[in-house]
């Protein structure tokens, strides 16, 4: 348990030391994720709107926000937009919907 908790805590005094800007010898990965066409995505899982969006776990009104390019996914929402892009039945295959 200790061994977990000691690398635990080395790996949080890397990253504080990281953000306090020594990075040298410091790993980081950048994704660069695309802005979605999230009508486009979600026309290609064969889902409707309601469906889609109960799907990933937002309103239908977010939905159409984004659909409407009034609003715009971020965050994690334009991660799992960007996976669902490259593989339409990701999420029913993963959740078992």
């Amino acid at each position: 348990m200790s061994e977990a908790f000691d690398r635990i805590m080395q790996g949080l005094k890397e990253a504080e030391a990281y953000l306090n800007g020594h990075t040298e010898g410091a790993i980081t990965h950048h994704i660069d994720v695309p802005t979605p066409d999230v009508r486009a995505i979600r026309a290609s899982t064969g889902l409707s709107q309601a469906e889609f969006a109960r799907s990933i776990g937002v309103s239908k009104g977010t939905l159409l926000n984004w659909e409407q390019y009034r609003r715009r996914p971020d965050g994690p929402a334009r991660v799992l937009l960007a996976l669902i892009a490259k593989d339409p039945g990701i999420v029913q295959r993963m959740l078992g919907a």
